[in-house]
């Protein structure tokens, strides 16, 4: 079955990564404390009643990819990996999740959220770095897949500009192997 996924044209290809140019979209967003596994979740959990209904005027929306979670309070240092560090009050790192919404949405016509801890943001156009992988949603996968784009940006002479995002496209019953992973880190256009 095939999702709905933002629009976005490749502007450059390298064996590494490839840069992709966004168009806005719009996204239902959530933050929650935990392990990089088990905020997911409870992130998901969350997200998914408001698409399913758990919303006003109780419309149930489609499913669409990526699920995009980066951690709060990151902080990029070009020369050593990127770090988490808690937001929260409690122990664990503190992660914000978002569902991207259908483009048939506007901000106007989503529907409201019943649960307040969702945020409706648009996505601004940007230029994002991209490197792919299959697998397992680990973050001993996802840190090396990071530490990878960023030393071929780095090495390419790529401004990075924002914190990196892990995408996933394959709900939880896709074979890990089969999976469609994606680190995602947005950087200056260059043209």
């Amino acid at each position: 079955m095939a999702y709905e996924e933002p629009d976005y044209d490749v502007v450059r290809s390298t064996d590494v990564y490839e840069v992709r140019r966004y168009a806005p979209y719009l996204v239902a967003e959530v933050d929650v404390e935990g392990s990089f596994r088990g905020a997911g979740n409870k992130a998901f959990r969350i997200l998914a009643g408001y698409i399913f209904g758990d919303n006003q005027p109780r419309t149930k929306m489609n499913m669409t990819v990526p699920v995009e979670s980066a951690a709060v309070g990151q902080t990029m240092n070009m020369t050593v990996p990127v770090e988490s560090r808690s937001a929260g009050a409690g122990d664990e790192p503190t992660y914000t999740y978002a569902f991207v919404m259908e483009r048939a949405y506007t901000m106007d016509s989503l529907p409201t959220p019943d649960d307040d801890r969702i945020r409706l943001v648009e996505r601004p156009a940007r230029t994002m770095a991209v490197v792919r992988y299959s697998g397992t949603w680990s973050a001993s996968k996802f840190g090396k897949k990071t530490d990878e784009l960023l030393a071929a940006l780095r090495e390419d002479g790529v401004e990075v500009i924002g914190d990196p995002v892990f995408a996933r496209y394959n709900g939880p019953l896709t074979p890990w192997f089969l999976r469609r992973n994606e680190v995602m880190v947005e950087v200056r256009p260059s043209d």
